[in-house]
């Protein structure tokens, strides 16, 4: 599995590419008896493996693709080389997330050595495009076909590095939505000497700040954090000192709780701006809707497995960012998140444990006996 992985990370996978990835990970998988399927959307490389003919869909989901390394000079050992120091293994992606990819391989390896009925459908869904944007192509358009198709995903594992401080000690059990904006606020350009020609849309938008910023717009719930917002970018100026500029770029997103949804968001932020009479326009880009996994069968697997491995119980939250389980979710299906420690996730130096992976490995082929034997 080391080796899997240091190969892995010696491919400098940055979204939306794959650069061979794919094919090391479906030779590993065509030797144990996998379907393998390459499926390709706009600039982005897909694969799909399964084993099994009836039953649930276990489904492990992942992605190959890494953001860009940074400075290659700052790093302890060059980014893409792999370097094992003892029991730590550095390189850009070990812990997000092609350390949990390795561990998918090597837990079915594991589990279909020692498995001798296969009583679900084990599949291995990966893509290079989870760290880009959407004008490459996400897993969306993968997880309708297969809607379509009827290949419906029960139980859905992400190997996302959820872990906090030591392996398995959080999971996911559900995320936020994410809902951002373009918002354009124009004014009057003008000499800075001359007030009442003007409209400067940076005092307008200092209004609106404020009154964003002390908004509560919900208070969530018990699984989820309220939905906050916060701004990314604001752009404005015409770089002279004494002009007043006639427009103001700003970027924010919303993350959101179920508490609250795309249409209640944009009617309270729409309100604030006619409330302060800004004359605007905003473009709206929904990029994934809160889901959750409700306590059942897959989080009983879940949590059995991880403390039958560890001797501990992990922490089901809904923190962090969006991940392709949202995509998963329109399909109904029980969806876990469990990945490496992500303390050094797109860090310079990012690293993982060589025990705690094989200790992750473990958990995963536990999970993968639990499904066989509830199935």
């Amino acid at each position: 599995m080391i080796e899997l992985l240091q190969n892995l990370v010696k491919i400098k996978s940055i979204s939306p590419n794959d650069f061979g990835c794919f094919d090391l990970i479906e030779d590993e998988l065509s030797e144990l008896g996998f379907n393998c399927e390459r499926i390709n959307y706009l600039n982005v490389e897909n694969l799909y493996a399964t084993i099994g003919n009836s039953g649930k869909l276990f489904c492990f989901l992942g992605h190959t693709d890494v953001v860009p390394s940074g400075p290659e000079e700052n790093w302890k050992y060059p980014p893409f080389s792999a370097t094992i120091e003892d029991d730590l293994l550095y390189g850009r992606g070990v812990a997000d997330m092609k350390g949990s990819v390795a561990a998918f391989i090597e837990a079915s390896k594991d589990f279909l050595s020692f498995s001798k009925d296969l009583n679900f459908r084990l599949a291995i869904l990966l893509t290079s495009n989870e760290e880009g944007t959407s004008e490459d192509g996400f897993i969306d358009k993968i997880i309708e076909n297969m809607i379509k198709d009827n290949e419906i995903i029960d139980f859905c594992l992400v190997g996302e590095p959820t872990s906090s401080k030591k392996i398995a000690d959080c999971a996911r059990i559900g995320r936020r939505g994410s809902l951002g904006g373009h918002l354009k606020i124009y004014g009057r350009q003008g000499h800075i000497a001359y007030p009442e020609k003007i409209i400067n849309p940076i005092s307008k938008s200092g209004d609106l700040i404020s009154k964003l910023s002390s908004k509560v717009w919900d208070k969530g719930n018990e699984a989820f954090d309220p939905t906050s917002f916060q701004i990314s970018n604001i752009k404005s100026g015409t770089g002279a000192h004494n002009v007043v500029p006639g427009e103001l770029e700003l970027t924010f997103n919303f993350r959101f709780s179920p508490e609250s949804n795309e249409k209640t968001l944009k009617l309270k932020f729409e309100s604030l701006l006619n409330d302060l009479d800004i004359n605007y326009d905003i473009v709206w880009d929904l990029n994934g809707t809160p889901y959750y996994t409700k306590n059942g069968l897959f989080r009983s697997i879940v949590s059995d497995s991880i403390k039958e491995i560890t001797g501990y119980l992990p922490e089901f939250n809904t923190k962090g960012g969006t991940s392709d389980g949202r995509f998963v979710a329109k399909m109904n299906a029980e969806i876990i998140e469990l990945g490496p420690v992500n303390k050094s996730i797109h860090q310079i130096n990012e690293h993982i444990k060589i025990s705690e992976l094989l200790t992750l490995k473990e958990i995963y082929s536990n999970i993968l006996s639990k499904v066989n034997q509830a199935s």
